[in-house]
């Protein structure tokens, strides 16, 4: 992973689901969009992804307008289609509709290539009390290697 370059992270993702599977999907992308990805101005929290007609299609990423894009920048919300194999989609399908699960992206990159990535997980969402075991876990294990520490 040495030629990565992590653009946006979606930490809330990991607090409010469980996560069962990931998926490195392309994304497609307007000109001055992949600029205003470069300079890392996109926003992935509120974000999510729909399987509709057989595309993959991620929907509430928000990527700023590029400042020198004038007439070719395009809306910052717009839905846009990710690329999947079909048999990845498929089985997506299959874990949405079957399962209730959901698809959210956890986090945005360029490649060696110079391709932006996203990395979509499928996962379950978590309750209330699943979140505060999570936190009191992370607690104990903090003291518990500040403990060892000393």
């Amino acid at each position: 992973m040495s030629g990565i370059k992590v653009v946006a992270n979606n930490k809330k993702a990991r607090h409010d689901y469980f996560i069962e599977d990931t998926y490195e999907t392309g994304i497609v992308l307007t000109g001055t969009e992949i600029k205003s990805i470069r300079q890392g101005k996109v926003n992935i929290k509120e974000s999510y992804a729909k399987i509709e007609n057989g595309e993959m299609i991620l929907y509430g990423m928000h990527i700023s307008p590029y400042e020198h894009g004038n007439r070719f920048n395009v809306d910052p919300l717009r839905p846009r289609k990710l690329l999947l194999h079909k048999r990845e989609i498929q089985k997506l399908i299959g874990y949405t509709t079957l399962k209730g699960l959901t698809l959210v992206p956890l986090r945005m990159y360029i490649n060696e290539k110079g391709r932006a990535k996203l990395e979509l997980a499928v996962a379950r969402g978590k309750k209330d009390y699943d979140k505060r075991n999570t936190i009191a876990k992370r607690d104990a294990d903090r003291r518990m290697q500040q403990a060892m520490r000393k």
